[in-house]
């Protein structure tokens, strides 16, 4: 046949032919999510019914009601020095944990617990730690910044950890052959190559710290939650508008803020 000029045919793979394995995959998950729906109770008329009451609670939180203003700025004031106070400690002990937890500069005796650490940080959901601390220490602030100093370190350190292993190494070999400390290896070489994205999670981490403020305070650990908890209890629902409205106000002023700082030192 090639002798002749004519190419022999080859036996082509079906494109379009079916993966029976995948497509038992998929008659799995959509037979289970069908079974879940059943379950959970959920239900067309269920939903409906809760617009109409959606619809009511609506009416019943506008207009908004900032008559007590003093109220509303004392809870605002307590949930931004949570935030504040949280998010320094946390970042500046993340800083540590993100350098231990580093595999390109640490060893497994070092990293691997440190890395089981931040894994437990980041383990619990904020209102669950929230609840152990204020069985704790009581009700109040210090409730709320120390689950908060954990959540920051559960999610900062593990990205810093991991841009300090993206970073060039011959930054750290050069340093390091010149003969300098640890510390200077990383303050020279390490720091400078991540610095403006540390900036970029530390930005976004109290921007977390000041909604996870209001949220905290649900459960007794101090902020602005507290008070809209209690208005919720009382059904002032037109002071609980007031309060959604102030804590929408305070998240957009602070994303403002990190945009402005972002643009300052990525030039």
């Amino acid at each position: 046949m090639a002798e002749l000029g004519v190419t022999p045919v080859k036996d082509y793979k079906n494109p379009f032919s079916i993966n029976w394995l995948t497509s038992g995959l998929w008659i799995l998950v959509a037979g289970y999510l069908l079974y879940t729906v059943q379950s959970l109770g959920l239900s067309w008329t269920r939903f409906s019914e809760g617009l109409h009451h959606a619809g009511t609670l609506l009416d019943r939180m506008f207009p908004p009601n900032f008559s007590r203003w003093e109220l509303l700025f004392s809870g605002l004031a307590e949930s931004l020095e949570i935030a504040v106070i949280s998010s320094v400690v946390g970042i500046f002990f993340s800083l540590f944990f993100g350098l231990f937890a580093a595999r390109n500069l640490m060893s497994n005796l070092v990293t691997v617990p440190v890395r089981g650490f931040i894994a437990v940080c980041r383990s619990f959901h904020p209102i669950i730690v929230a609840i152990l601390f204020v069985k704790s220490v009581g009700f109040g602030a210090l409730a709320g910044i120390l689950t908060l100093i954990i959540a920051s370190i559960g999610f900062i350190a593990k990205l810093f950890a991991e841009a300090i292993e993206e970073i060039s190494l011959k930054q750290v070999e050069a340093i390091r052959a010149t003969g300098a400390s640890f510390t200077s290896v990383i303050l020279f070489s390490v720091l400078p190559q991540v610095f403006s994205r540390f900036i970029g999670f530390s930005t976004y981490q109290l921007d977390s710290n000041l909604r996870n403020s209001t949220m905290v305070g649900i459960v007794g650990a101090g902020g602005l939650g507290g008070t809209l908890f209690s208005a919720f209890q009382r059904f002032d629902y037109d002071f609980v508008s007031a309060i959604l409205i102030t804590i929408i106000a305070l998240i957009l002023f602070w994303e403002f803020l990190s945009n402005v700082v972002r643009s300052i030192f990525s030039e």
